[in-house]
């Protein structure tokens, strides 16, 4: 018991270490948007992208790609609870339905909440418009039990309580035998013999502000690049609300706040060596884009949250994003299986399968040509060539 309690401290410890470095490395990414000033601008961005290389091609010392693949199953939201409104049968029973699809050898969801029982509230005495999600820590073991391997921790609630509850978040992770992704600089490294995997999270705000700076994102990706077969970047970025289905050209904002330009921070990790872009944030789904030779999912939806994400119209409707890919990233073969919120949040499979017809008609509005194809079986294939 001693020994088990010093690992979670020790891990607590780490986490608080982790957090100061994440608050150097988010004044420093800050700097870097300010000092770039048009980096977003629709003028600017097609002359850098006129400048910049192909992505980059893996090592050719490897083993050819035909021999190695990865599965990957990707989500979006998740947060099970808050104080005062915890699931009664308990966390379990938010994910069982949907459980048998959540399966590969990297599993990712976003962790919108913190798990801990301790820290304050970054609402203070503010009674609305302010959200902090919080757990007891134990419930990361129903995490792990649903499937999944990697949490992404970049967004704007894995400081709902504070550094106390960011540290705890990243111990009952650890004690639960699952990996996180998402501090300032760093990449998350997964072995899936024979795949190497890298995973990187950004966001606008909160624990990593990487979403705001693509060309600082690219060079970690560029890293990233040199030891991983494969590169996933997930990104929490975007306005919020069930009107913002579609990828808009530029920046976006939500009540003041730059949430990023996602288009060319998407394409800007794909040039430097993502395989993968699966985002989340806007809380709705949005379309699938092709471009060169890799899929960005711009947002996943809401996927699972107690009484804490709207379940009513399109903020209900959701998918889990499933690809294989190649050991040199290239594409095998993908989907989405449709599922559904109800109105507690709790994640189940749709068989409306409304997210199908969702994503493939705002893939075809806002990227055309370079719009994923969605068949009605879930099967994702690239554009059509021609």
């Amino acid at each position: 018991m001693r020994a088990a309690r010093r690992t979670v401290h020790g891990r607590r410890a780490r986490a608080r270490r982790l957090l100061v470095a994440a608050a150097i490395a988010g004044a420093v990414t800050t700097a870097a948007a300010w000092v770039s000033g048009g980096e977003s601008s629709p003028a600017g961005e097609a002359a850098r992208r006129a400048e910049r290389p192909p992505a980059p091609a893996k090592a050719a010392n490897r083993r050819p790609p035909a021999e190695r693949a990865v599965t990957i199953a990707a989500v979006g939201d998740i947060a099970m609870g808050r104080d005062g409104a915890l699931p009664p049968s308990g966390p379990d029973a938010l994910f069982a339905g949907v459980r048998a699809e959540l399966r590969g050898g990297l599993v990712l969801g976003n962790l919108e909440q913190t798990l801990t029982d301790g820290g304050a509230s970054k609402c203070g005495k503010k009674s609305t418009d302010c959200y902090a999600f919080r757990t007891p820590p134990a419930y990361a073991e129903a995490l792990r039990a649903a499937g999944f391997t990697v949490l992404n921790l970049a967004n704007n609630h894995s400081l709902d309580y504070g550094g106390n509850g960011l540290a705890d978040t990243v111990a009952a992770l650890g004690a639960a035998g699952l990996r996180h992704t998402g501090e300032p600089g760093l990449a998350t490294r997964v072995r899936r013999r024979p795949v190497r995997v890298s995973v990187l999270g950004f966001s606008y705000g909160g624990l990593n502000r990487g979403v705001l700076d693509a060309a600082g994102a690219a060079g970690l990706v560029r890293q990233a690049d040199r030891w991983a077969d494969v590169v996933v970047v997930t990104m929490h970025a975007g306005a919020e609300g069930r009107d913002r289905g579609h990828v808009p050209a530029g920046p976006e904002s939500h009540l003041g706040e730059s949430r990023g330009d996602l288009r060319a921070f998407s394409h800007a990790v794909v040039e430097a060596g993502a395989d993968l872009v699966a985002g989340h944030g806007p809380h709705v789904l949005r379309g699938l884009e092709w471009y060169r030779g890799r899929l960005i999912a711009y947002s996943l939806g809401n996927f699972a949250g107690y009484r804490t994400l709207r379940t009513d119209g399109p903020g209900g409707v959701a998918a889990i994003l499933r690809v294989r890919l190649r050991g040199d990233g290239s594409w095998l073969s993908g989907s989405l299986v449709p599922t559904r919120l109800d109105a507690t949040g709790t994640a189940s499979p749709d068989p409306a399968r409304a997210a199908l017809s969702a994503v493939r008609s705002l893939s075809r509005a806002d990227f055309a040509g370079a719009a994923m194809r969605v068949r009605p079986s879930g099967e994702l294939l690239p554009p059509a060539k021609g």
